[in-house]
C-alpha cells in the first residue's frame, strides 16, 4: 500500500519508487500487447527463475531457486518474487511487478501425500 498526502510539498520517496515501478509494468504490458516478445523485453541479464511454482500471497507471486537476480545474489537462491502480473502461455516467461524472469523447470510435485 502506498500512502499520499494532500496539499504536501514533500514528495515521499517511495511514492515515486512504486509509481516507477508501476510504469515500468504497464509499458511492458503494452508491449506485450503490441506483440513484442519477451527475450526482447527482459534483455539478456533476466535472472532465471527454475523449480519455480506458483506461489500465493495476498497477490500471486512465484517462488523457485533464482540466478543472477541483481538485488538477490547467487545461484539456485531460493526467493520469493514480487506480485505476478504477467505469465506467457507457454510458462516460460513472467513479468513481476519488479523485473521480467525467464522460467526453468517447473517444480516436481512428489506423489507421496504420506
Amino acid at each position: 500500500m502506498i500512502h499520499f498526502g494532500r496539499g504536501d510539498d514533500e514528495r515521499d520517496p517511495f511514492f515515486d519508487f512504486q509509481l516507477g515501478r508501476l510504469r515500468a509494468l504497464v509499458a511492458d504490458i503494452e508491449r506485450i500487447d503490441a506483440g513484442a516478445p519477451p527475450e526482447a523485453l527482459a534483455g539478456e541479464d533476466a535472472p532465471l527463475l527454475d523449480r519455480w511454482v506458483m506461489g500465493q500471497r495476498l497477490v500471486p507471486c512465484l517462488a523457485g531457486l533464482s540466478t543472477g537476480h541483481p538485488k538477490l545474489l547467487g545461484q539456485n537462491r531460493l526467493i520469493g518474487t514480487s506480485d505476478l502480473w504477467l505469465l506467457s502461455d507457454d510458462r516460460s516467461w513472467a513479468r513481476t511487478l519488479s523485473r521480467w524472469y525467464r522460467l526453468g523447470r517447473p517444480a516436481e510435485h512428489s506423489s507421496d501425500h504420506s
